[in-house]
């Protein structure tokens, strides 16, 4: 059989949609840093437009609703079920985390409006700069929550828990449950 999609997994599984954001954020990433080549040699031609336009989809929609699903939902209840140490450790990345939602925004739009113009092939013109600040924030970003925030809601949620996050993951996305 011929897979053409690895399969996401169900939002019954809420801290697995998460990471597969993550793996899409990657391959996003992955791909603005291939474009500074790209475009240095062959300029805004259709591939480099093409592959502008998946990045541009990818943080214009799905991006955000990945941060609303840790703000609005993950991080709160996490903050209200964790105690001792758990919630000393919340104390410290919590800030931080938002901090970097907030970075990741501003670097972003920087990142848009130079990718805009590639798209619409008025410019050909990417800053590496603006391509390594915004990828060195979500590595980091992942790397904290993939090794802090993740296995501590696996710990400590239960099912009733993990049913709630990924309801409301899955309604922020308009998807009606079956």
């Amino acid at each position: 059989m011929d897979i053409l999609f690895a399969s996401a997994p169900g939002f019954d599984q809420p801290l697995a949609v998460l990471k597969h954001c993550h793996d899409r954020i990657r391959k996003q990433l992955a791909t603005l840093e291939k474009l500074l080549p790209h475009l240095a040699k062959n300029g805004a031609d259709a591939e480099a437009q093409k592959a502008v336009l998946a990045v541009l989809k990818y943080f214009q929609n799905a991006a955000p609703l990945h941060h609303d699903d840790e703000e609005i939902d993950l991080l709160p209840e996490l903050t209200q079920t964790a105690q001792g140490g758990d919630a000393e450790l919340l104390s410290v990345i919590l800030p931080k985390i938002l901090q970097q939602h907030q970075q990741m925004a501003d670097q972003w739009r920087r990142l848009e409006t130079q990718l805009s113009n590639i798209a619409d092939g008025s410019s050909s013109s990417l800053d590496a700069n603006d391509v390594v600040e915004f990828q060195a924030i979500y590595q980091e970003h992942m790397q904290i929550e993939e090794t802090q925030i993740a296995p501590m809601a696996m710990r400590l949620f239960n099912p009733g828990q993990m049913h709630k996050l990924g309801q409301a993951m899955q309604a922020r996305r308009g998807i009606n449950s079956i």
